[in-house]
């Protein structure tokens, strides 16, 4: 049986707004914005990895292969595709008020296809975590965009990573 997948956000998981200034992050300016990145996230990716099979999951796309991940040391990672992303019949619906912190969903559901996963991202509207949180086949955690990823984030996914095989996106796995 594979692994669960794990999408990963960049900007507000592993590009913080406001890390606390002890926690070890190194600027880098990438096209013409301050970056905040720290190795410590790259040793704990490397962690998750032997649980789940990571995604980047993040506007940056493959940006975030050829500038996030060298600088934490990771290796490139796939990609979901978010840019240009055309809805499809059976996407879920998205309520109009969070057509912006939703709009990952549909795409993210397609990628998975069905396999369980766990989704780490700083914009992940309330009323999906709620629906996911009796769920055996998804992990939806949340992260404050100011601290960005801390080690509680990696013990929870650690903890119980999800399993099962989610039902058709047309079902309720789509809510």
């Amino acid at each position: 049986m594979p692994k669960p997948l794990l999408f990963l956000d960049v900007d507000g998981v592993l590009n913080p707004v406001r890390p606390h200034p002890d926690a070890g992050f190194d600027t880098h300016t990438l096209f013409g914005y301050t970056v905040l990145l720290s190795a410590r996230h790259g040793t704990w990716l490397r962690e998750l990895s032997g649980t789940y099979d990571l995604v980047w999951a993040t506007t940056w796309e493959e940006n975030a292969n050829t500038h996030i991940a060298p600088a934490i040391g990771l290796d490139p990672l796939p990609v979901v595709t978010f840019t240009g992303y055309v809805p499809r019949p059976g996407d879920p619906r998205v309520p109009l008020m969070e057509l912006f912190s939703a709009a990952k969903w549909a795409p993210l559901l397609r990628y998975a296809a069905g396999r369980p996963f766990a989704w780490v991202d700083d914009v992940i509207p309330p009323r999906l975590v709620r629906r996911s949180q009796l769920r055996r086949d998804r992990l939806l955690l949340p992260v404050d965009p100011g601290e960005g990823l801390e080690r509680r984030h990696v013990d929870r996914l650690l903890a119980r990573p999800p399993r099962g095989r989610a039902r058709s996106l047309k079902g309720s796995a789509a809510s």
